[in-house]
């Protein structure tokens, strides 16, 4: 098996730290041995090896120290992959598409973690993701924010979709030093079609969105050692789907169109028909998921636990850190508990570290004075 690279020159304090944490909470006997051995292997191999379980924990803790994330009560819950022996890219596309397929469990969503070998890496930031494609007028059909990795995808090879607003983009993974592309089959993708309980003219918009939300380009950092290639799902809350991807300006910007469907008077904002078609876009997400059996959670519910994941690492000891722009839901947030609440954003690990974007790499390898 390869090795992960430490994460940073005090591998062994961090390796040491984790260990200990590890047995700590498990409560576990055989620490002592177990520090030994973590001194044979950086003398042998100068970097820790990490157990399938100690993996499995550091990834959970992980999510239990994602201070973006509002869904962490759950951490306990995540089913980790130990694929640590895969490096191959066709290897590592066949074991993602069976990551999807395990985590999709027919609609009830399995929060679920892929680590692969060191060395490679996604280029995709979720698994599943649209394509944005840029038109000559300026105009972009599909998804804006994907338009940098559409444009990625087509430098390497893929010549597109049928340029729908909603075609799936392509796996790209990073091995070796070459670029492979790969075309995720129609049982790995399950899309949601985004109708209204009340207003029909809703699902003449022919909005749509993937129902598993799997995270691809951070790395995890466990016990010092960074992993590239280790992604991760659990499952939407509605706001992030109606109130951020299918509502923001420089996303979808479906807002307007909304209105319209509802009959809203948009000639003025005093109307507030922002804030309407807001609400009925989330009433619809929210609505459509349920019809299609598929988990997803609202932002009430979801910060209501979230207060309940605070008590419980009260009771434990544990303080719970957090940014707090990110907890708190893009559609009233006053309404909320977190709203009232105070986070302080410090990186604590097990952890998930961002990593610079593939096709920034690229543009700085061919323009490296711009």
């Amino acid at each position: 098996m390869a090795l992960p690279a430490p994460t940073h020159p005090h591998a062994r304090t961090e390796a040491r730290r984790y260990l200990t944490q590890y047995h700590h909470e498990r409560a576990l006997p055989g620490l002592h041995d177990r520090l030994h051995q973590l001194d044979h292997d950086l003398h042998t191999h100068g970097t820790p090896t990490l157990t399938t379980d100690e993996l499995t924990y550091g990834a959970q803790l992980a999510w239990r120290n994602s201070n973006k994330c509002i869904g962490r009560l759950y951490w306990p819950s995540l089913h980790v992959r130990d694929l640590r022996h895969i490096h191959h890219p066709d290897d590592i596309f066949t074991h993602l598409v069976e990551h999807l397929r395990h985590a999709w469990n027919g609609g009830h969503l399995r929060p679920t973690m892929s680590v692969f070998a060191p060395g490679v890496r996604l280029v995709n930031d979720q698994l599943i993701r649209y394509a944005g494609y840029r038109q000559p007028d300026g105009r972009i059909i599909g998804d804006p924010k994907n338009v940098p990795l559409t444009d990625f995808l087509h430098r390497h090879g893929w010549t597109g979709g049928p340029r729908t607003p909603f075609d799936v983009l392509p796996i790209a993974i990073q091995a070796h030093g070459r670029t492979h592309l790969y075309t995720l089959p129609p049982d790995a993708v399950h899309e949601v079609p985004i109708t209204h309980p009340d207003a029909p003219r809703i699902a003449e918009l022919g909005l749509r969105w993937h129902a598993l939300p799997a995270i691809s380009d951070l790395a995890l950092s466990v016990a010092g050692l960074t992993y590239t290639c280790a992604p991760f799902n659990g499952w939407y809350m509605g706001t992030e789907i109606a109130a951020r991807n299918l509502a923001d300006t420089d996303r979808y910007n479906t807002l307007p169109a909304v209105a319209r469907a509802l009959g809203l008077d948009t000639r003025s904002e005093r109307t507030l028909w922002r804030d309407r078609a807001l609400v009925e876009l989330n009433v619809a997400v929210l609505h459509s998921f349920d019809t299609h059996g598929v988990k997803i959670e609202d932002h009430h519910t979801a910060t209501r636990r979230f207060v309940r994941f605070e008590h419980k690492e009260a009771q434990a000891g544990r303080a719970v850190t957090g940014r707090w722009s990110w907890l708190v839901p893009p559609l009233s947030p006053a309404t909320t508990p977190v709203w009232h609440r105070t986070y302080t954003d410090t990186l604590v690990t097990p952890n998930f570290l961002p990593q610079a974007p593939a096709w920034s790499a690229e543009l700085l390898r061919r323009c490296p004075f711009h």
